[in-house]
């Protein structure tokens, strides 16, 4: 009952309207900012260096710290797990579909993590504190902040690493026969220790991770990718020509077919870049800057290097190993690489499937925490980790589908308020916009047209 419960729901809450949402939000924010922002790219990388950093400025973290903090919740699991997942799902089209929800989520993200420092509150520790409930709060009022209690409280469970741990336990199950529960433990005590330390030793852990993993993954990809090569453009043309379901064109199911493969490309992707789901706007609102746009602008880049490089990377990986999709999640994944790469395969599933668990589930422990200590202030901290982490040990043992389902659940409850709400300030962002492109002249950066 307690798997067809959340099965039920997810089927309800992640119907083509909510989809269709999201698509729309992304195409609304790219009309009004007239694709402003990506002109901005070049000079969110020169950010990333600390040239502009503002040691004074309000927050916690700098511009690269809080990316890496960001990236370390996205690029985990999502990339590898979910990408797999998708791929079995929604087939090869479901990859297209990730690609269009990554390059939507890069504006999406511009707004809300723009928003997430134009709007933030101090809490009890006279600390700035940014996300999609302190903006919705402070940027409308009283009167909405049942909405800012709904996306807190869903993404109080939401964040739970549940998912990264089920994955982890289930592939050190398979591969060197540890007991999930016993990987559970290990993973809680490692997250409760450096939790004590706050967000500025999660952005000092992340800082290190983020930028290791990444370019091994990638480059581990690439080796993969190059040993088949001669399969990658035969998968590039099935991942456009499934996008559309070109398969059911005979028979009248087109239309069936290219929604369940359309909502399981959108579905994964944000589960990977989870962008719109505002989780992104808890790690960047900790930026120390006095420039909103400046952080949405790094915000941007998480969608790029998540979505489109790591997602990629994997969803090639999966496709040109030949293997079939009888096996899902993490599983299938590894056997890609060892298909490929025997042995050496084996190195890389371990350290990089390793390190991805371990810093996302960082991460979301940390946002989490922020969402309960919103609700329920200060005092509630230590008696609410202890109960995280009793369920962080526990969540090894149930079923990947269950899970997934929970956590989706919850993001499509987190996506609606910050979506919405993002909708209405969306005008004070692209106000703020123009007001900063007018103000710094930097020559990778076009001045964006008055509207």
């Amino acid at each position: 009952m307690f798997e067809q419960f959340w099965a039920s729901s997810v089927d309800i809450l992640w119907g083509l309207p909510l989809v269709m949402f999201i698509l729309f939000t992304g195409i609304y924010f790219s009309v009004i900012s007239r694709l402003t922002p990506f002109s901005g790219f070049l000079h969110a990388l020169q950010l990333l260096r600390g040239r502009d950093d503002q040691h004074d400025a309000p927050g916690e973290l700098s511009h690269f710290r809080a990316l890496t903090v960001a990236l370390s919740g996205t690029i985990g699991m999502g990339n590898i797990a979910g990408v797999a997942i998708a791929i079995n799902m929604g087939g090869a089209g479901a990859i297209f579909w990730m690609w269009m929800a990554g390059l939507f989520g890069m504006v999406i993200k511009f707004f809300t993590c723009t928003l997430a420092c134009l709007y933030r509150k101090k809490d009890e520790d006279n600390i700035e504190q940014g996300g999609p409930m302190y903006f919705i709060e402070q940027g409308l009022g009283p009167r909405f902040k049942p909405m800012a209690v709904v996306f807190a409280g869903a993404g109080m469970i939401g964040c739970m690493p549940l998912f990264q741990i089920n994955q982890l336990s289930s592939l050190l199950q398979t591969e060197l026969s540890l007991e999930p529960l016993m990987t559970g433990i290990m993973a809680a005590s490692f997250i409760g220790i450096i939790l004590i330390g706050g967000v500025k030793r999660v952005g000092n852990v992340t800082a290190y991770i983020v930028p290791i993993m990444f370019l091994l993954y990638v480059i581990s990809s690439l080796i993969v990718i190059a040993i088949n090569w001669q399969s990658i453009p035969s998968i590039f043309l099935s991942i456009f020509t499934a996008a559309f379901g070109q398969e059911a064109i005979v028979g009248g199911a087109t239309g069936l077919v290219f929604k369940e493969v359309l909502v399981t490309g959108i579905k994964r992707a944000i589960f990977s870049n989870e962008a719109g789901v505002g989780t992104e706007a808890l790690a960047h609102g900790t930026a120390k800057t006095r420039e909103p746009v400046r952080e949405g602008l790094v915000a941007m880049l998480g969608p790029f290097f998540d979505t489109h490089i790591v997602c990629t990377c994997t969803a090639l990986v999966i496709l040109s190993s030949g293997l079939s999709a009888e096996t899902s999640g993490i599983l299938l994944t590894a056997n890609a690489f060892n298909h490929s790469l025997p042995g050496i395969g084996n190195l890389i599933v371990y350290l990089v499937f390793g390190l991805f668990a371990l810093s996302t589930m960082l991460t979301y422990t940390y946002y989490s925490l922020k969402c309960a200590r919103y609700l329920f202030g200060k005092k509630s901290n230590t008696l609410f980790l202890g109960f995280y982490l009793i369920v962080i040990a526990i969540s090894a043992l149930w079923t990947q589908d269950t899970i997934i389902n929970i956590i989706d659940c919850m993001f499509a409850l987190m996506i609606f308020p910050t979506l919405m709400t993002t909708l209405i300030l969306s005008q004070r962002v692209v106000k703020e916009m123009q007001r900063y492109f007018d103000k710094v002249s930097v020559s990778s950066v076009k001045k964006p047209p008055v509207a």
